[in-house]
């Protein structure tokens, strides 16, 4: 036993964990990987999207040896390019479809459609691949990337600023772009999509595509498998990360308020700036804490009933992991939880609801309580 716990400290990073959770090691030997995801299919498989273009798949606690999707040759990696996010629909079970958000080797987003294999659930068919849109990116970073289907049903996509530094163009509010903004489309009808009739450019104004705007670069975001409430992990220019909350209320198209404010700071212009009209963040932490947000998700899952309701969110330079709850007054408050040595590329979650974190640096991590775990409080009930 000695000598396993030695070899998984070779393997994994250092995890200073605060009393309520602790980070246990999950899979390693995975390049880059930005993204923990399931297919909603009974199957309690984890799927594993690595910025290199491939989706790895974890079955019957096994990682195996070939991708469910390989499309590095059509991927251009590295920096805050690559394959950023995969996204299952709700009916996988019935129609097979998933959906790829990459950077093309021209540099651009593209958002792609693809099919499980019909005789191989563990492959995707290559073959029956199609371009929803894409959008050009006029510089390297801020691509944005996550996708979900919401609890409405529709496919939302997190699109950043299109890069450079303070948004020269000021795309994340300029309602003729795509960038900077939160999209969201009905890909069960139409030819590719269509657009929902609550977007509120449906019927002109600008993109209808457009759900959101006012956003930097929200690389994660997450509705809350309970509630249907979003949360969005927006990276900041240079002084503040930030997290946005909309509750489902249903869902309501907001101004999160980039490039006008960073957090709750005015940005551009740096002072006086107006707030009217804009979504203020629930939380931010300023370069003490860290330097690029990865938003997490909500712990709905069963087995450590002292995490349900905590919002999990992190740091991908400091490794710090916070959970944040709202309390009856309607405050939010935060506290941090690990502070680990990993690269937090990626929040992620599985079928039961069991959360996991990605160390950019190659390793998955399960999230877990030092408290009784469930099955343990069962059990000691039932020998009382």
């Amino acid at each position: 036993m000695k000598a396993l716990l030695i070899g998984l400290a070779l393997i994994f990073p250092s995890v200073a964990a605060a009393q309520s959770i602790a980070l246990t090691p999950h899979l390693s030997g995975l390049p880059s990987p930005v993204g923990i995801t399931h297919a909603g299919d009974g199957s309690s498989r984890l799927f594993i999207t690595l910025q290199d273009g491939r989706i790895m798949l974890r079955r019957d606690g096994s990682l195996l040896s070939t991708p469910f999707l390989d499309i590095r040759s059509q991927v251009l990696s590295g920096g805050e390019r690559g394959l950023l996010s995969t996204a299952f629909h709700p009916r996988y079970v019935e129609n097979g479809l998933f959906f790829v958000n990459y950077t093309n080797l021209s540099g651009d987003t593209v958002v792609a459609r693809y099919r499980v294999s019909a005789t191989n659930p563990d492959r995707a068919d290559l073959s029956s691949v199609r371009v929803l849109f894409s959008v050009d990116q006029p510089f390297s970073n801020h691509n944005g990337g996550q996708m979900h289907f919401g609890p409405d049903g529709y496919l939302w996509i997190a699109m950043g600023d299109g890069g450079s530094g303070g948004d020269p163009q000021n795309f994340a509010q300029n309602v003729d772009s795509l960038l900077g903004k939160l999209l969201r489309i009905d890909v069960d009808t139409g030819n590719p999509y269509s657009i929902p009739p609550g977007n509120p450019f449906a019927s002109g104004g600008g993109r209808a595509e457009i759900f959101s705007r006012g956003l930097r670069n929200p690389w994660r975001f997450s509705f809350d498998r309970f509630t249907g409430d979003l949360y969005i992990g927006d990276v900041g220019q240079n002084r503040f990360e930030e997290i946005h909350f909309t509750p489902n209320v249903p869902l309501t198209p907001k101004n999160y308020g980039w490039r006008i404010m960073e957090g709750m700071h005015c940005f551009n212009p740096p002072e006086g700036c107006s707030t009217a009209g804009l979504d203020m963040p629930i939380l931010e932490y300023g370069r003490g804490d860290g330097c690029a947000v990865s938003g997490g998700y909500v712990y709905r899952g069963w087995a450590w009933p002292s995490l349900r309701g905590i919002y999990f969110y992190g740091d991908y330079c400091s490794g710090k992991i916070w959970g944040a709850r709202r309390d009856a007054a309607g405050n939010w408050n935060t506290t941090l939880l690990a502070d680990t040595t990993l690269n937090i590329s990626a929040f992620g979650e599985d079928e039961q609801g069991e959360l996991y974190v990605a160390n950019h640096n190659g390793s998955i991590w399960r999230i877990e309580s030092t408290d009784v775990p469930a099955r343990r409080r069962l059990t000691r009930r039932g020998a009382d």
